[in-house]
């Protein structure tokens, strides 16, 4: 949050800042790395997607960002959801999750950047002010990889078959991947169960499997390695 001793006029030329993410201390480190520029501030932060929604409509912030992972929901959605309700907002997705499985997807979603978590804090914050500025951050890996995409005409390269799932399916095999049953996912996405079910069958074709045992499986293992890193 903005410091109380802050210089008014100081305060008045900086970049307020609404951090989302359902890790208490993910968002603590962020708050205080922002808190050392005397460009930035932090206005606010949000654990889950309504809270943000309401921050971003009661603070406007001049930024966002935000994890791909919030509890149960997905960053990607609340990122398609906030560019639909504050069009022209900046956001930028800062995870611990693949970023040749998430990048593209946060770009296309809305976001103007994508950056790991594990990277230096000059990165991230060269990232803050990239995005803050109206250009797009991403890795020089990611950038690579899109660009020889765009010249074959194809997009990115697909490395796994989980990268041909569509944002909604990558959240239901997620899910799936902590454990949750069909019920528990429809809950969590407010999808019937149903759709979660068709979810399902469109995600065990396009990653190879026939049963449901072997899909879950899957997903558990895939949730495992991502995990660890």
């Amino acid at each position: 949050m903005a410091d109380p001793h802050t210089d008014p006029a100081t305060a008045a030329t900086q970049m307020r800042i609404l951090i989302v993410d359902d890790h208490p201390l993910s968002r603590q480190g962020l708050i205080r790395m922002i808190s050392l520029e005397p460009d930035l501030t932090v206005c606010g932060e949000a654990s889950d997607a309504p809270q943000a929604i309401q921050a971003a409509r009661t603070l406007r912030p001049d930024m966002m960002i935000v994890d791909v992972t919030l509890g149960d929901t997905s960053g990607i959605e609340l990122v398609k959801d906030i560019q639909a309700r504050f069009p022209g907002l900046p956001m930028l997705v800062v995870s611990m999750h693949d970023e040749a499985l998430y990048a593209s997807r946060a770009l296309q979603a809305g976001a103007m950047g994508y950056i790991m978590k594990e990277e230096a804090i000059d990165k991230v914050l060269t990232a803050i002010r990239r995005v803050l500025s109206g250009n797009i951050y991403v890795s020089e890996k990611v950038a690579t990889r899109m660009l020889q995409g765009t010249q074959r005409g194809a997009g990115e390269p697909v490395h796994s078959p989980v990268q041909t799932l569509s944002d909604r399916e990558l959240e239901v095999f997620q899910l799936m991947g902590r454990g949750l049953t069909t019920k528990e996912i429809a809950d969590a996405l407010h999808l019937s169960v149903k759709t979660v079910e068709t979810h399902r069958a469109r995600i065990k074709a396009k990653v190879g499997v026939t049963t449901g045992p072997q899909l879950l499986r899957y997903a558990m293992h895939w949730a495992q390695c991502q995990s660890q890193g």
